[in-house]
């Protein structure tokens, strides 16, 4: 749940802030308003759909790899007992300890197979719901991510539209920055080096590559925008 609502965010906090930002050198505040909306509204669905089918798709390979499993140890006891003696072995255990649990697995199907599952294969089985909990996770989380710079947009005139993109980029380089420093320190492993350093360094990255999208966007619609005739 929380590696989804860091991606929502993520995408959120650039990608919408980086087409305000291009859209601004139009010279029109509502154009901002307009086109970041849509853009906000489709990201919001895209990202939630794309996130929904990945979770489905994940459970889906989940299933197949269980069937294949299951056929495994119904098909080919040998084998299934040797990917068993695979697991063990590096652990230490000598081959009639090896033997003794591999024959106690094979009593039940179902337990051998939860056990290749869990330490062969190394997965987990997904929730049920997840599809859907990371579909509406990361879907809000882009909305909300992508609403941060366009607020400023909402409280100036039509023609004020460079004052709201100071605001913005002023927002956005604090909100960046204390995302990409949260985002450090919440991720960081127990036995990894916790350093306010490495926060640091995590909120200049989300500030470098929040505003160089953004240049990037000003610059090429600027420039678009100055060789199209009207």
């Amino acid at each position: 749940m929380i590696s989804d609502a860091i991606i929502g965010l993520s995408d959120g906090m650039t990608v919408p802030f980086a087409l305000t930002a291009g859209l601004s050198s139009l010279g029109n505040t509502r154009i901002v308003v307009l086109g970041g909306l849509a853009e906000l509204i489709a990201g919001m669905i895209s990202m939630g759909v794309g996130g929904a089918l990945g979770a489905k798709a994940e459970s889906e390979g989940y299933k197949a790899s269980v069937a294949d499993t299951t056929r495994l140890v119904t098909n080919s006891s040998a084998e299934a007992s040797a990917l068993v003696h695979d697991v063990l072995h590096p652990f230490g255990f000598d081959l009639a300890q090896r033997d003794a649990i591999t024959a106690k697995l094979m009593q039940s199907t179902e337990r051998m197979v939860d056990y290749l599952m869990r330490f062969h294969h190394q997965e987990k089985q997904p929730d049920p719901s997840r599809p859907m909990a990371c579909g509406i996770t990361i879907g809000l989380g882009y909305a909300l991510g992508g609403l941060i710079p366009l607020i400023p947009y909402f409280c100036v005139g039509n023609h004020e539209v460079l004052k709201a993109l100071w605001i913005s980029v002023g927002i956005m380089v604090v909100t960046l920055f204390l995302f990409g420093y949260g985002k450090t320190v919440l991720l960081a492993e127990k036995d990894q080096d916790k350093s306010t350093w490495k926060a640091i360094k995590g909120g200049l990255e989300m500030v470098a590559i929040g505003g160089g999208s953004a240049a990037v966007a000003v610059g090429l619609v600027h420039g678009i925008n100055s060789n199209v005739p009207e």
